[in-house]
Formats: structure tokens, C-alpha cells, sequence
């Protein structure tokens, strides 16, 4: 668990060199292999490609420590049954160096993040993406569910209220209200719980010649109810693509609706981290945020 001291920690100062020295300490057998960084690399770690066949990943802040852990102990359970690509984990390196998190090494993945212009419009990348998902869903539940329960939309309603208030100047206040009021009365899942991404949209995606090849970062995966992946349809797709996604996944009215829900949360919540910083991401999550609203 991340304590409220870790949370108001500065983060580390995560550069290339304390990379080598973690790696080669821990790790000597690659200690021959070029160490590259990855720019850009996560909002959530920060990425360097060691020799040709490894990534090396390492959290900036507190709140996913757990990552690395998670991935190693899930994904080789979940890969074979996946039809795209996931990290494969390797080793998972432990504080050290003034550095205060589990750290991880994966396979490398090609291809370059998905993005709208690229495949929003594909009817083919939305089935993809629709059996990616149902494929992840129906995977054998865990035995110990301990740190796979996820966040709940009734969690992030203060914060939304708040999102919403704060930016009503920029999106339609109402419509918001409208629709997260909407998504928290939905009926909850009535047929048990199954496995989801967590975080499921367009920087979690690859591409390889126009086509999803892989999906990465698993730092969100849990057990419970699926409808917070549904972020996809409204942070890639068109509306036409979206459509087709929904009928190939065989959603039902009320999911769709708490997708919805966490398509505006999590969109508010990118929007208010980045409007002042990055125009290409606020922008980004502007689209999101109406494509909530449009449905």
C-alpha cells in the first residue's frame, strides 16, 4: 500500500546513468548490452530500451510501485490466451541507489503507439480490439485476488464533480452532470466479475503497418467489472468504428453507460493534468470528453 508520506515524496530523478549502475548491479549478465532511452517514454515510468531484445522500466512515483510485481506474477498466465502481443516479463529489479521502487525488465515490443489518424477509423482495429477484450474476459479467474480490485466509478465521484465544475467554461457543465449522474445509477454487472486492462486507450496500444499489434502496461489490470476498458471506443475511435467495437464485443446498455462514465472520469482527469502543459494531450482528452458526451 502507498502511504500518504511516498504520495507527497518528490520523485526520483531517474536518469541514464543510475539505470546502468541498477542494471549492472543486479543484473550482470547484461551489463554488455547499450542502455538507450526511450523518448518520449510513460507518464507513469521511465523507459530504456537495454540492447535489442529488452525494455527496462522503472515508476517516476509512488502510486505504481506495484507494477512490476503485478506484471510478473499475471501476464505470463494471461499471454497465451491473448491474441495480441503483451509484455513478456523477465526480471524484476529491487530498490537500490537511492532509488525507492521494484523496477522491471520485459521483452521489447516493436511498433509505435496507436494513434487516431491510424487506426480510429478501422472497423478492422475495432474487432481487434473487441476480441482482445473479450479474449482477456474470459481468461480463468484468479485464485488470490488481493491488489487485482480496481477503482470504482463511485470512488472518483468527488474528483469528477469536482473536473466537472472546474472546466464547465470548456465542456457542457450539464451534459457532464447529465451523464456522470447516468453512469454512477447504472445497474451494476449481473454476471460476476472478469478480468480487465485498467487502462485501456490509445498510449497502451501499438501498431505495426497500420495494424494493433501489442497492448502494454498493465499497471491497472484487476478483476471485477470490465466496463472501464470500454475508454477505448472514445479515446481511438470514430463514431462508425465505435459502433462496430460495441456490437463485437456484444455490450449491453448499462456497460456502455458506465464506459461512458469512465471515459468522461478518466478524460477530466488527463484534461486537468495537462491542459496547461501539453496541447497535443489536452486536446486528446478534449476528444475524449465529447466523445463521452456524444455516446
Amino acid at each position: 500500500m502507498t502511504t500518504a508520506d511516498e504520495l507527497a515524496s518528490p520523485p526520483p530523478v531517474i536518469d541514464t546513468a543510475l539505470v546502468r549502475r541498477l542494471v549492472d548491479r543486479q543484473f550482470p549478465q547484461w551489463a554488455a548490452l547499450p542502455l538507450t532511452p526511450v523518448d518520449p517514454g510513460g507518464s507513469d515510468h521511465v523507459i530504456h530500451r537495454l540492447g535489442p531484445d529488452l525494455a527496462v522500466r522503472l515508476p517516476r512515483r509512488a502510486d505504481v510501485r506495484g507494477q512490476a510485481d503485478k506484471e510478473s506474477a499475471w501476464l505470463p498466465r494471461l499471454a497465451p490466451h491473448l491474441p495480441l502481443a503483451v509484455p513478456v516479463p523477465v526480471a524484476v529489479g529491487r530498490p537500490g541507489l537511492g532509488y525507492p521502487f521494484p523496477w522491471a525488465v520485459a521483452r521489447w515490443l516493436d511498433g509505435r503507439t496507436a494513434t487516431v489518424e491510424e487506426v480510429g477509423g478501422s472497423t478492422r482495429g475495432a474487432r481487434q480490439l473487441a476480441g482482445f477484450l473479450r479474449a482477456l474476459q474470459s481468461a480463468a479467474p484468479p485464485v488470490d485476488r488481493s491488489g487485482l480490485s480496481g477503482e470504482t466509478l463511485g470512488e472518483r465521484d468527488a474528483g469528477t464533480r469536482r473536473a466537472i465544475a472546474r472546466f464547465a467554461h470548456v465542456f457542457d457543465a450539464p451534459a457532464m452532470t447529465q451523464l456522470w449522474e447516468a453512469a454512477l445509477a447504472a445497474p451494476p454487472r449481473a454476471t460476476g466479475p472478469v478480468w480487465f486492462h485498467g487502462d485501456f486507450h490509445t498510449g497502451n496500444l501499438l501498431t505495426v503497418d497500420g495494424r494493433i499489434s501489442a497492448v502494454i502496461d498493465f499497471g491497472g489490470l484487476g478483476f471485477g467489472d470490465p466496463a472501464v476498458d470500454l475508454m477505448v471506443a472514445f479515446t481511438l475511435l470514430s463514431p462508425p468504428a465505435r459502433a462496430v467495437f460495441r456490437t463485437a464485443l456484444g455490450t449491453d446498455d448499462a456497460t456502455w453507460l458506465r464506459g461512458r462514465g469512465w471515459a468522461l472520469t478518466t478524460g477530466l482527469s488527463a484534461y486537468a493534468a495537462y491542459a496547461g502543459s501539453s496541447p497535443a494531450i489536452a486536446a486528446q482528452t478534449a476528444r475524449q470528453i465529447r466523445a463521452a458526451l456524444a455516446g
